[in-house]
């Protein structure tokens, strides 16, 4: 027996119940961002993901308010000023990151609610979290939206800080040493990423 779903027949919040729990598991974007007044944001977001090649590209999913009063601090500031930060969670840092995601009101800080260390960007305005292994600088490349609760954002990396000793840059290798960033399950699940056996691409099958 196969349970079959058509998924336009579902309310918003049970279609978004269902594909988030299915789709997983999903990387964690810890992103900061920064006012037109110079005051900092910090807040996670899981839909997240990147394009390597050439324009390097980061994407964000950005929710608005639930009560309808528009984009979120994360969406506006970076509407706003066209920049923002993405920074990478791994395990130590999940309790700080999970307190970022609290209901704080509208142009509140975080970092200063939560006593969270800055430290400065190389290219763009937003700081990076000071205790973050990887944070990658992003300038806005375009937002869409199709429809009223959320911005799928593009942005284009332009710079990457690393902790000393991740990042062999003379072969361009990430050597993690097992302690990879977490990943988003659903609800308040998260998990911890295991290295299995490596399986490279084959060639094609031979064909009579």
């Amino acid at each position: 027996m196969t349970t079959q779903l058509d998924l336009t027949a579902l309310p918003p919040q049970e279609r978004y119940k269902l594909l988030t729990a299915v789709v997983i598991p999903r990387p964690v974007a810890w992103v900061t961002t920064q006012d037109s007044l110079g005051q900092v944001n910090a807040a996670p977001f899981s839909f997240f993901n990147v394009f390597g090649q050439d324009p390097a590209l980061v994407i964000l999913g950005l929710e608005h308010a639930r009560d309808g009063s528009g984009p979120k601090d994360t969406a506006r500031n970076i509407a706003e000023t066209g920049e923002f930060v993405v920074n990478i969670v791994t395990p130590d840092l999940i309790l700080p990151m999970v307190e970022t995601a609290a209901s704080y009101p509208p142009g509140v800080s975080e970092p200063e609610a939560l006593d969270l260390a800055l430290a400065p960007s190389g290219q763009v305005a937003p700081p990076r979290l000071a205790a973050a292994p990887v944070a990658i600088e992003c300038r806005l490349r375009d937002t869409l939206r199709y429809s009223d609760e959320r911005d799928i954002v593009v942005g284009e990396a332009l710079a990457l800080s690393a902790r000393d000793g991740l990042i062999d840059t003379d072969r361009m290798h990430v050597d993690w040493g097992g302690d990879f960033p977490i990943a988003r399950l659903f609800a308040d699940r998260y998990a911890r990423l295991e290295e299995i056996a490596r399986h490279p691409i084959p060639e094609p099958k031979e064909q009579p």
